[in-house]
């Protein structure tokens, strides 16, 4: 027997689903003799590549994560007081184990389908209530991105509402955190809106330019300021106002929304979730009831389903850009659920007292640190504060010292204004390290440290108005699983609920939901990535240096650009970033007036909103029969525009699955014309290794690291959307105001510098262990899956559009309009497929009355067949009721999905038997997953609209309230 040596846990074997017998089983029913000829019948010549991604050599999951540790310990852990919203905590071992670490919440997608997602649904209800509560609002969004995000959304949401039309300026205290000016800069200047930045303590507020103003509670050097005369001010002359605060000063402190604030904002990231070098974290905006309709992000509302019980789901869902487009006043997309739901438990484990313990901890503690500073004779600056002390030193020189003092302790402090050292307590405080903090001012003034103890109980030195009365996170909920065991097992029970990769494939088209590998994922969690301050000097972030380095070359050779930047925490951001670094280089030729932006009338709604909240005008290009851009009217809108023309958003391939032949030329069209093309990303799993967005005649694209490069969905969040850009636009990639950004000048689009840090290493480890060849192979078996899907599909489903010769890219459309005659809507197939087992594709997008199939690379040919199963047997159920034998309301479809409840009910009545309705094939029989509700009324959710743990009999007005019967959803 001769034996060979070769690997023999090769990666790419493991991301990729089919083996070798079942990909060449999968040529033979798409009609081909190879994956070559495949690729060859579906990626027009043209824009192939001309040679193999030039990327490190493969590595096996042992030898990257040998490698990884060794780049992570470059990065050094010193204790971190610098502050300015990121703070170290303790994410409970519990949660971390049981949520951040399980693939059964990490791999979940958008709850769209609501039905099969009740307990990420009731986990961020938690959520929203939290926020609300500690504000003292009455309606919370599920999360935004960040608190620059945040505080960005509410100019935007502010400025749309005012009723002073002229008013273009807004008031900004000096005070708010750097990088959030720095994001509010940003989103303002595109629409004109001047920042007025002063003390708030003396701003002029009846100017009648402005229309409303952002506070920071506490403030940027730690002050804590009673806002009330203020905001009463503000409202007299007609302004909104809005105050970012910290979550956890507020369990001590008068909330924002009981002095008057018309939102507040913020980072969730101190209850329980690491610092991440920036990200990912939940941002948060509550506000008031009034402006529910307008409120930017996704909102989670309660309702009922069709047997009359409590549901959850996604509520008033037409004010999101999906619907509105141009008119959106956000371009919203991706939330932060994941990160969102960790802190959402955090507050479910700790409860409100325990809360309020670590609170008065940090605060007392901070009190004996300033009285032992200050028998030092070190002054501070702030008459009232919560964790935060301003030092005011003598000279430039004694900052030094203590920098340098600070840092050979390994302690970082925040070093600011003239001459002032800013040291913010957390958490993790121990007594021991406000003696180490002593020790450090103690020997730079050649002082004996005086003795520092922790006192049982100090008195809160702050105005009455500024102590907070009122009671907060008060419902059970919070006050019912202290006990580890008890917030395991409710943890658990939400999890059941929720239907993720780890039961069944999730084939949505163009959100590829693929492998998120362990070895990805385990890294996330380590110290050495997680417990990194964002502003920390990056000498002691080397490790991440080395990752952002890579990561950038490496997305650079797959996008065929000369330069990346990492910092946009979302794809809808990405597309923002990369809008403005055509408006930057626009600019610096003199060509401010160009500002048109062609949009195809097939893409994706953050593209219309992106390119408005840019400053730009958005001109729809139609869409020939096949779906394709219509060559014909772009080349006339460009020519029309060409003045003005500033660029083209466009999706390749395109929104609906087909690489497009005449794509080289509509990008040369746009330049011929002045204008610069913008490339969506989102479709570039059907690219990566065998075309680039360079290759096309793109300028610029953004990269969604949530879907080709393995960073999980996390239930709707965290995403990446990283750009890339060729050299001239490369001067406009977004800067940051607190850390050089290799030189990049513009202002920031999120609040970190390179956004979500810590889940970069995600997919750092994908490139890793796929290499070039296995990106490459992982884009053809994405290409070969679909085509099988549709050869298997289409002879019961017509596919709506395909290439030239007849193949699908990566995706493919469904079109279900003919069954609307029967009565049968696309949704009822979308619920139907929760009985067996599956989560439906993309419902009504590009297309209404569709579905969008991605199956992705990761999917074996069983699994691919079991869909198939599903969809042919769904289709024999409709063809019963076109044909008369099954009623056309009291059917299998109409009632899906179908819960365990309404089986067993003691009288059966409806016309099929109950095995019918949640055992359709033997697969659904041994690996059922029970949907937690049936299908709930949205209409009535919205009419009721109820976004914290309430019950609903509380709120239903007694004439609204809906009869429910078993006979389907009540609309």
């Amino acid at each position: 027997m001769l034996l060979k040596t070769k690997p023999a846990d090769v990666f790419v074997d493991r991301h990729n689903g089919p083996d070798a017998a079942g990909v060449a089983e999968m040529l033979r029913v798409v009609g081909v003799e190879s994956i070559d000829q495949l690729i060859d019948e579906t990626v027009p010549a043209a824009i192939r590549l001309k040679r193999p991604l030039n990327l490190p050599t493969a590595l096996t999951e042992r030898a990257f994560l040998a490698k990884f540790k060794g780049i992570a310990e470059k990065n050094r852990l010193f204790k971190n007081y610098i502050g300015l919203g990121y703070h170290p905590t303790q994410l409970p071992a519990v949660i971390q184990r049981n949520i951040l670490e399980n693939p059964g919440w990490y791999t979940a997608y958008t709850p769209y389908q609501a039905e099969i997602a009740q307990g990420r649904l009731e986990a961020l209800i938690n959520y929203q209530t939290m926020v609300m509560e500690l504000t003292g609002l009455e309606i919370a969004n599920a999360s935004l991105l960040d608190e620059g995000t945040a505080a960005a959304e509410t100019l935007h949401m502010f400025h749309s509402l005012s009723k002073k039309k002229s008013a273009t300026r807004y008031f900004v205290s000096e005070q708010v955190l750097p990088q959030t000016i720095d994001v509010l800069r940003t989103r303002a200047t595109p629409l004109g809106i001047e920042l007025v930045i002063g003390d708030h303590r003396t701003a002029d507020l009846s100017d009648e330019s402005l229309f409303g103003a952002i506070l920071q509670y506490p403030a940027a050097d730690g002050a804590v300021y009673d806002y009330t005369d203020f905001i009463t001010k503000a409202h007299d002359n007609n302004l909104f106002v809005t105050v970012a605060a910290d979550l956890l000063a507020l369990t001590l402190l008068t909330p924002p929304g009981e002095m008057g604030a018309d939102a507040v904002v913020g980072n969730s990231q101190r209850f329980g979730v690491p610092m991440g070098y920036g990200g990912p974290h939940a941002g948060f905006l509550a506000t008031r009831d009034a402006y529910k309709r307008v409120i930017p992000g996704r909102i989670i509302g309660q309702s009922i389903d069709a047997a009359g019980n409590k549901a959850y789901r996604m509520a008033l869902q037409t004010r999101e850009q999906h619907i509105r487009r141009e008119k959106a006043t956000s371009n919203i997309c991706t939330a932060q659920v994941l990160l969102s739901v960790l802190a959402g438990m955090y507050a479910v484990y700790h409860g409100p007292q325990r809360l309020r313990q670590f609170a008065g901890n940090i605060h007392v503690q901070t009190l004996t640190l300033a009285g032992a500073l200050g028998e030092l004779g070190m002054e501070q600056g702030n008459e009232f504060y919560f964790d935060t002390l301003d030092i005011q030193l003598e000279s430039a020189e004694l900052q030094s010292a203590v920098k340098k003092e600070a840092e050979a302790a390994g302690i970082n402090f925040r070093y600011f204004g003239e001459n002032q050292v800013g040291i913010s307590l957390n958490q993790n405080t121990e007594i021991e390290d406000v003696r180490d903090i002593v020790a450090v001012f103690a020997k730079v003034l050649g002082k004996a440290a005086p003795q520092v103890e922790l006192p049982a109980e100090a008195e809160v030195n702050w105005d009455a108005a500024l102590v907070r009365q009122s009671e907060y996170l008060t419902h059970p909920i919070f006050n019912s699983h202290h006990s580890e065991h008890e917030m395991l097992r409710y943890m658990k029970q939400l999890e059941n609920k929720d239907l993720s990769l780890a039961h069944s494939m999730i084939a949505l088209g163009s959100c590829t939901m693929k492998l998120n590998a362990t070895a990805e994922m385990i890294p996330v969690t380590w110290p050495e990535i997680g417990n990194l301050h964002p502003f920390a000097p990056r000498e002691q972030a080397q490790g991440y240096a080395e990752i952002f380095a890579d990561l950038e070359k490496w997305l650079c050779e797959v996008t065929g650009f000369d330069a990346v930047s990492l910092q946009p925490n979302s794809g809808a951001q990405g597309e923002y970033a990369g809008l403005l670094a055509i408006k930057g280089y626009h600019d610096s030729r003199g060509d401010q007036h160009r500002n048109v932006a062609l949009i195809p009338a097939s893409a994706h709604g953050t593209n219309p909103a992106s390119a408005v909240m840019a400053g730009m005008q958005v001109v729809v290009v139609k869409s020939t029969e096949d779906g394709n851009i219509d060559v014909a009217d772009l080349k006339a809108k460009a020519a029309q525009h060409a003045d003005k023309l500033s660029c083209l958003m466009v999706t390749y391939p395109s929104t609906h699955g087909v690489y497009e032949e005449t794509i080289i030329d509509i990008c040369q069209t746009i330049h011929e014309h002045g204008g610069r093309v913008y490339m969506d990303g989102a479709n570039m799993n059907a690219q990566v290794g065998l075309t680039s967005p360079a290759t096309i005649g793109a300028d610029v694209c953004h990269l969604n690291l949530h879907k080709t490069f393995c960073i999980p969905h996390g239930g709707g969040g965290p995403g990446v959307g990283p750009i890339g850009v060729v050299a001239d636009l490369a001067p406009f990639l977004p800067g940051h105001v607190l850390v050089d950004a290799d030189g990049r000048t513009a202002s920031a689009v999120s609040s970190a510098p390179w956004g979500s840090a810590s889940i970069l290493p995600i997919s750092y480890a994908y490139i890793n262990m796929m290499g070039g060849e296995g990106l490459t192979e992982a884009t053809r078996m994405a290409i070969l899956n679909a085509n099988y899907l549709k050869a298997k599909l289409e002879e019961h489903y017509p596919v709506l559009y395909t290439g030239a010769n007849g193949r699908c890219a990566h995706e493919m459309i469904l079109d279900c309009r003919q069954f609307k005659k029967a009565g049968i809507e696309v949704e009822d197939i979308a619920k139907r497929l929760m009985d067996y087992g599956f989560h439906a594709p993309t419902v009504s997008f590009p297309v209404a009355g569709t579905l969008m199939v991605e199956p992705t690379e990761s999917e074996s040919m069983e699994e691919l067949d079991r869909f198939v199963e599903a969809m042919v047997k769904i289709r024999e159920e409709i063809r019963e009721v076109e044909q008369g034998r099954a009623d056309a309301k009291d059917n299998l479809l109409k009632h899906a999905p179908h819960t365990a409840a309404t089986v067993l009910v003691h009288d059966w009545t409806r016309p099929y038997s109950r095995e019918q309705a949640v055992y359709p094939t033997e697969h659904a029989r041994a690996h059922k997953f029970w949907p937690a509700v049936s299908r709930i009324d949205s209409a009535y959710g919205d009419r009721n609209l109820i976004c914290s743990c309430t019950a609903v009999e509380e709120y239903v007005d007694a004439e609204e309230q809906l009869v429910p019967t078993d006979k389907g959803p009540s609309y």
